[in-house]
């Protein structure tokens, strides 16, 4: 079954509504509780010494909002078909795995915005890429074609991780 109609049938099963509206919730909280702890137009950002290659503010929320949405989308999708083939012990831990990403992508939004650590937030944001990583083989364990849907995550992660990093050194 492809990506498209593991989607497609994610919504024809009260299970795979209940999952997606789970995995849905998880990830709003995450993205509420890291927009909370952002400031982007705080003084001290604002003086932070950026590359010239920083985007300019409004790509964040143009790429988080969707890539927030195909992190619920996709893993509920994975989430419904473990669950309809009784492999209950690789749904809990593909729960787990993507609860710990959500925790880690807060995370680095409290310890870059709100503690002003760069350097650490670099290392958290490094961790989050990783980790990312992670919960993409894990759901292309279940469906290939949703890991390639899920893939430009880590990317994203990535390319935060480099861009905090410079920041981190420019203005050490």
């Amino acid at each position: 079954m492809g990506a498209s109609d593991r989607l497609r049938s994610l919504l024809s099963t009260p299970r795979g509504r209940r999952t997606l509206a789970a995995t849905g919730a998880a990830t709003t909280l995450g993205a509420g509780l890291g927009a909370v702890a952002t400031t982007p137009d705080d003084p001290w950002y604002a003086a932070l010494d950026k590359p010239s290659w920083d985007p300019p503010g409004w790509v964040y929320p143009a790429v988080w909002t969707p890539l927030y949405a195909d992190l619920a989308v996709t893993s509920a999708a994975a989430l419904t078909a473990l669950e309809e083939q009784g492999r209950r012990e690789e749904a809990s831990m593909l729960r787990r795995t993507l609860a710990v990403n959500l925790v880690l992508n807060t995370g680095w939004s409290v310890l870059f915005w709100r503690s002003r650590r760069p350097w650490f937030s670099t290392v958290w944001c490094a961790a989050l890429a990783a980790h990312s990583g992670v919960l993409v083989r894990r759901v292309g364990e279940v469906e290939p074609a949703l890991a390639a849907a899920l893939a430009p995550y880590p990317a994203w992660c990535s390319f935060a991780t480099v861009l905090n990093g410079t920041l981190a050194r420019r203005n050490a």
